[in-house]
């Protein structure tokens, strides 16, 4: 048997994100199957140390995980060979400056989204990375949810045909802590913290969209802060100053012609959908609608033929003729699927494409996103 142990700094997992979704969920259990199985005969084992500024929290979350290693002093796992890669999932602010000293101590770096808060910071960040001779990628876990995997190969099979237009539903209440917990930290809610819905959704639905259907070439947002105060989680009634809400509508190159998206997406909606996002893809030969696990789609041939009378109950049922795409395999966690995909990059060399570069796209989209909200106007999507 041939083993490849990878060290990983996990800087900032203490938080929900990386507590759940990329220690407990990915690497914990990647360890827990004996690693990434490379072939019969051969597997990448994680180590991973765990990095934060509260020595509280690391210690339960070293014995929630059973991961042993845990440390406050970042400097010193930098300068440990042991340590070969650097995971940053710390609030956007301090992600900079920490993946650019990972970056001069020889680490790979991987690291959560939004890289940056501006376009100019995030594509310095993939250059330096680039000039320091690492790898880097940045998660965009969207990509393995069962719901659009399955989107995704049913437009690749053809099924949709051409593709002219998405509706993007996106969001959820985030009670705002008086009466009943927030389900979001409160950074998320104060632009100068790094929080928004802008800079946050909009770097997901970037990668999304180029991935799904075709590169994202202008974009019109509008934004919004519909609940202007918040109570922390302190107790203490906070200020809003970051958008809570993105109306937004963007031009895609799609490959057989122009697509047209609209996109919502709001912290302060209650949900009547199928599920918190869901995707309506309209083609020539059938639509779509996609969500977190599930996709329905419906083809031509089974398409009803409504009539508008307003004046008697409506005698279609709309749900009636669409067509759940089947479990074809099982489905393992987002976030650990593109975890295994780094870790193989890593220790193998094989192909990653969504390095700090793409990260930066997701960026670019939401800073023109708020641009766009300032100015009124559309805005075109240069190419990085």
């Amino acid at each position: 048997m041939k083993t490849h142990k990878v060290g990983i700094i996990m800087n900032g997992v203490t938080g929900r994100m990386g507590t759940n979704q990329h220690l407990m969920r990915s690497i914990v259990e990647i360890i827990k199957q004996g690693g990434v199985w490379v072939n019969p005969e051969e597997t990448i084992i994680p180590i991973p140390i765990l990095v934060g500024r509260n020595e509280t929290k690391l210690k339960e979350l070293s014995a929630r995980s059973g991961i042993e290693r845990w440390t406050t002093d970042l400097d010193s796992v930098m300068a440990d060979p042991e340590f070969s890669i650097y995971f940053d999932a710390q609030s956007t602010l301090r992600r900079a400056d920490a993946v650019k000293a990972a970056a001069t101590a020889g680490k790979h770096v991987y690291c959560e989204k939004p890289t940056a808060v501006d376009t100019q910071t995030a594509i310095d960040l993939h250059n330096f990375c680039v000039d320091k001779g690492v790898k880097s990628g940045v998660v965009q876990d969207k990509l393995w949810l069962p719901g659009l995997v399955k989107l995704k190969r049913a437009i690749e099979k053809g099924y949709l045909g051409r593709i002219f237009s998405v509706t993007g539903d996106f969001g959820y209440w985030v009670f705002e802590g008086d009466t009943i917990p927030a389900q979001r930290p409160s950074w998320n809610y104060r632009k100068e913290d790094g929080g928004g819905m802008m800079i946050d959704m909009l770097c997901h639905w970037r990668y999304v969209l180029d991935n799904l259907f075709g590169p994202v070439k202008a974009v019109s947002c509008r934004g919004a802060t519909h609940i202007n105060q918040r109570i922390d989680e302190s107790g203490n009634p906070y200020a809003c100053t970051a958008d809570d809400a993105a109306y937004s509508m963007f031009e895609i190159d799609g490959p057989h012609g122009e697509i047209v998206v609209n996109f919502n997406s709001s912290w302060c909606t209650r949900v009547r959908r199928d599920d918190l996002l869901t995707l309506h893809v309209d083609g020539e030969l059938g639509s779509a609608v996609a969500g977190l696990r599930d996709c329905h789609i419906q083809h031509y041939a089974n398409t009803p033929k409504p009539i508008w009378n307003p004046d008697i109950d409506q005698p279609i049922d709309f749900y009636k003729d669409w067509s759940e795409v089947p479990n074809q395999e099982v489905y393992d966690n987002a976030f650990k699927v593109q975890w295994e995909m780094y870790l193989k990059h890593v220790v193998l060399d094989t192909p990653f494409r969504w390095t700090l570069l793409e990260g930066a796209k997701g960026v670019q989209l939401a800073a023109l996103g708020m641009q766009s909200w300032e100015e009124r106007k559309w805005l075109d999507v240069p190419d990085l």
